[in-house]
């Protein structure tokens, strides 16, 4: 398994978080190939590290509505 250096990286919330402390993630921009996420309410926790298209894909799928609250 490859390890990523996270400690300078640079995180943003999604521009849909109305910044009320509620669930947001944060991503990580600057990782060739990878985009690094995780949970802003813990920012010392661990960060999930998925593929650039796969979150590109993921991200196009929210925008286009796929997925319906439960």
């Amino acid at each position: 398994m490859r390890e990523f250096e996270l400690s300078t990286a640079q995180w943003h919330k999604s521009s849909y978080s109305d910044g009320d402390g509620g669930n947001c993630l944060e991503v990580s921009d600057a990782h060739p190939g990878v985009v690094p996420v995780r949970d802003s309410k813990s920012p010392q926790g661990p960060a999930l590290i998925f593929p650039a298209d796969g979150w590109t894909t993921f991200v196009d799928a929210v925008k286009d509505r796929h997925f319906t609250a439960a």
